[in-house]
């Protein structure tokens, strides 16, 4: 696969939509004062129609994409992670999820990866809050390549999405001349005999280069599997994935509890019983600082995952 830069899921979503916006009438958008941060300003500057600024009034918005659905439209409803699943919970839950409505939710800056915005912005638990709406499906892409095609794969599926999307730009793990998006499919980008890694979103290239690691310093071979659906899951996978390896991980930049660990280890425990060392923030609050450095303190970076991995080997 040829070098490809790195770039951030949150710019992949704005160009996403004004490539669909081209090719579709009712696709509306929606933003909350954060046009230019969560990319729909590009939208917004091809198709000033269609895009709908809501002000500071999160709740409200997805009350209002809510009733554009109902008119036929096919509404994205944009903000902040700890906005979208935190602020407006109840209005995703109640307004949205309840009546299984037609709408889209972009929730970018997720993650410690926000960086200086700091612990109150850095939204670690929307996987889980999303994962306990009952047909919701939740989303995480692991580029650019994938975050394109997620979009796209979104506008066409009918029910209630929430995809999540990326400050810090990532690099490329998946080929664009052959990457095909499956709805609710994981996809193994590495084989390995001895132990499995479930990623998910900005996890995946850590994952990748940890699985490398391993190899060339322990001798041990991972398979690395990109989970960009955390629900539904896509249990055959996992299970296949998890049946005959000595031990499975989980990565995802968000809490160790609700999100991507916890659907895996919900469903090992139920049907396949295994060891599981789960990766992710450790039931804390963020902090400010620069993304990188963040990411590297709690353990989240190449280096950091390689380092749990190889500690959990040896319990």
């Amino acid at each position: 696969m040829p070098e490809l830069k790195k770039v951030a899921t949150r710019e992949s979503y704005g160009h996403a939509l004004v490539e669909l916006g081209r090719k579709h009438d009712d696709l509306i958008v929606l933003d909350a004062d954060l046009a230019e941060a969560t990319k729909t300003s590009l939208f917004r500057k091809e198709f000033p129609q269609r895009h709908i600024d809501c002000g500071i009034a999160e709740a409200n918005m997805m009350g209002i994409a809510a009733g554009l659905s109902l008119t036929g439209r096919i509404p994205f409803a944009s903000t902040f992670a700890m906005f979208a699943a935190g602020r407006a919970y109840e209005q995703v839950r109640n307004t949205i999820g309840y009546p299984h409505l037609n709408v889209k939710i972009a929730a970018t800056h997720a993650g410690i990866s926000v960086g200086e915005d700091g612990a109150s912005h850095q939204c670690l638990e929307d996987l889980a809050l999303m994962r306990l709406i009952p047909g919701m499906t939740v989303m995480c892409p692991a580029d650019d390549v994938e975050a394109r095609a997620m979009v796209e794969a979104a506008y066409a599926h009918e029910g209630p999405v929430y995809m999540r999307f990326g400050r810090l730009a990532v690099p490329a793990v998946n080929d664009p001349a052959s990457y095909r998006f499956e709805w609710g499919k994981g996809k193994t980008l590495r084989e390995g005999g001895d132990i499995t890694v479930f990623a998910t979103g900005l996890m995946v290239a850590p994952a990748l280069a940890a699985a490398e690691k391993l190899a060339a310093e322990q001798h041990v071979e991972a398979s690395v599997v990109n989970i960009h659906t955390i629900k539904p899951l896509d249990e055959e996978l996992v299970l296949a994935k998890a049946k005959d390896a000595k031990l499975v991980v989980t990565a995802e930049e968000h809490s160790i509890l609700g999100g991507l660990g916890g659907a895996v280890a919900e469903l090992l425990s139920e049907k396949a019983p295994k060891r599981i060392l789960r990766i992710g923030v450790r039931d804390v609050f963020g902090e400010s600082g620069p993304a990188v450095e963040l990411l590297k303190k709690y353990r989240l970076d190449d280096v950091g995952v390689y380092e749990q991995i190889r500690e959990g080997l040896k319990m």
